[in-house]
């Protein structure tokens, strides 16, 4: 009888430990990002809020900020410039992951051939690597961007 009883006192710490393991585990589920919300955004939405680009960006480039802190690590953007323009060479600290959403986009890494975005193409961009562009007449080109350090862009090849 008497190991009877020790199964039972062992049962109930493991039972008093998955209540802990359980009680812990809601409230961490309950905290900081877990509270964090779920966001659609159309590219054509005019609630987005277009801002400027730095000053050697071609005129009429406009940014909007999808999700994140821009001065913050892992913002999304929304980059758009109007058809036929051509964005100079220059650099960003971050690496880019990129999909075209509209127009069609040429891009030149250094040292690299010019690739072509259509809609739908993703890109890749090194971090530091510096690159120039060209959008194309098809319209104005629209380039989601996830930027994996702050939001920067600095004219030339950084050298």
């Amino acid at each position: 009888m008497k190991s009877l009883k020790i199964i039972k006192e062992s049962e109930k710490v493991f039972l008093s430990f998955l209540i802990l393991l359980f009680m812990v585990a809601a409230s961490y589920a309950q905290d900081g990002k877990q509270k964090e919300k779920s966001t659609v955004v159309d590219h054509k939405d005019t609630e987005l809020n277009w801002g400027g680009c730095p000053d050697f960006m071609p005129n009429g480039c406009n940014i909007a900020i999808l999700h994140g802190d821009p001065a913050s690590n892992n913002a999304d953007i929304l980059f758009k410039v109007p058809a036929n323009s051509d964005i100079p060479l220059h650099w960003h600290n971050s690496a880019e992951r990129m999909i075209l959403i509209s127009g069609e986009m040429e891009v030149t890494y250094e040292g690299e051939s010019t690739q072509i975005l259509k809609v739908g193409s993703y890109g890749y961009g090194p971090a530091k690597k510096p690159h120039t562009a060209k959008c194309k007449d098809k319209g104005p080109c629209i380039l989601f961007i996830a930027f994996e350090k702050p939001v920067d862009a600095f004219a030339g090849n950084g050298k």
